[in-house]
């Protein structure tokens, strides 16, 4: 009963707080592959739906990396949208401690809180002072191993269910001249060391680089494993056949042109478009087959403070779209599509695909936190760019990429 209450109320709040005309509201976000687009429509209907207002929508290429720059610069140059996708994480820090977003305490507790989060850490990048100054909108993490079906159809193998098989599977894969590891150019490459942090090296691994930002745990055993499996992949990736999006290497893996990848679980709303089965024309192994826990961000909206004079129906259709972010049913129709995980439970997830079920199970073993969860933006693009370069050059010993890392680690802040 308690659940229906609160859906009932939400309803009401919707209802007795949409404005007498409608409004304009533009929202920004990196959602631009075909199945982030189509997750992201979900909202957008669901919104015009429930206010009557207009959805204007201001899609920045680059992931995070390209758009977080112009998302900034609008804001501090006095130019805000009216709500804008971000990392769950430090990404907006500077923003909120300017005063230059939002503070969404009132909606809150107008929603009667936000005890249905299954992971209340999730909001607590959101707090400051006493403040909530963003709504984390689901659980993404990187920690996935996506493999191709037909790939390994091709070369008579069963489909791996670790990291150990599928490596052992590559020399097989190259006889038949099937991509080992598909990529595509730029930051994917980015999250892939987390993901060997967190399935080779281990939880403990992770909370001492991420959370405690150790140089010595760099420098471990540990973590020489970690580096070691990037060695061995640089090894088997193509750079002339690398791919211009991620949601290209969906593709590869589909038709078996490649066998594998790691990349977050929004690569499930892109293989979901193009008509991919898990189980059927892909497996998905979460902690890449190893761990029993994921490493969890995802994503966040943020409502910047408009401008002296800003029409009240517009900062009324910022509330109301706050509220529709994490309701019960913008949170199935949106995650459904996306890929992530809802950051509620009183919904009912048995439509839920095969990947978004296994994790979904791995969420009572706690969220470990992932780079661009504890990680600030600086810190995130310097270890990207040094992925990418180690990538590229084989000359970067796995010896000056564990100091390297620890460096930038050691410094972060």
């Amino acid at each position: 009963m308690k659940k229906f209450a609160v859906v009932a109320a939400m309803a009401t709040a919707f209802l007795g707080s949409t404005s007498a005309y409608a409004v304009d509201l533009e929202v920004t976000h990196w959602w631009t592959s075909a199945g982030e687009a189509a997750a992201i429509a979900e909202f957008a209907k669901l919104f015009e739906e429930k206010t009557g207002n207009t959805w204007v929508d201001s899609a920045l290429a680059g992931s995070g990396t390209g758009a977080n720059p112009v998302i900034i610069s609008r804001i501090i140059g006095g130019d805000p949208m009216g709500a804008t996708q971000m990392n769950t994480g430090r990404d907006a820090e500077e923003l909120i401690q300017a005063g230059l977003m939002r503070d969404l305490t009132p909606i809150v507790e107008e929603m009667g809180g936000l005890d249905f989060y299954v992971d209340q850490s999730l909001l607590e990048a959101c707090k400051y002072e006493g403040g909530l100054y963003c709504l984390p909108i689901n659980i993404h993490s990187w920690d996935w191993l996506w493999l191709s079906t037909a790939a390994y159809e091709k070369i008579g193998q069963p489909v791996p269910t670790n990291w150990d098989e599928y490596v052992a599977s590559w020399p097989a894969l190259e006889e038949a001249g099937i991509l080992p590891f598909g990529l595509a150019t730029g930051w994917p490459i980015s999250g892939v060391p987390g993901v060997l942090m967190s399935g080779i090296g281990g939880s403990d691994l992770v909370l001492a680089v991420n959370r405690d930002k150790s140089g010595d745990a760099v420098r471990g055993p540990e973590f020489r494993k970690v580096a070691e499996a990037m060695d061995s992949l640089r090894k088997v990736i193509s750079p002339e056949m690398m791919v211009p999006s991620f949601g290209d290497v969906g593709n590869q893996i589909l038709s078996g042109e490649a066998a594998g990848n790691i990349h977050g679980d929004w690569l499930a709303g892109d293989l979901q478009v193009a008509g991919g089965v898990p189980g059927e024309n892909y497996e998905c192994l979460p902690a890449l087959g190893m761990g029993d826990q994921l490493t969890g961000g995802g994503d966040s909206f943020y409502f910047p403070v408009l401008p002296e004079g800003t029409d009240p129906a517009v900062i009324q259709a910022q509330t109301d779209l706050a509220k529709i972010l994490i309701s019960p049913e913008g949170q199935l129709n949106f995650n459904m599509v996306k890929g992530s995980m809802p950051i509620r439970t009183d919904i009912d997830l048995s439509n839920a695909n095969p990947c978004m079920q296994k994790a979904i199970k791995m969420l009572g073993n706690g969220l470990l936190p992932s780079g661009d969860f504890a990680l600030s933006s600086d810190t995130q693009q310097q270890m990207q760019d040094l992925n990418i370069e180690f990538l590229d050059d084989d000359s970067i010993t796995v010896d000056d990429y564990i100091e390297r890392y620890a460096s930038i680690i050691e410094s972060a802040d």
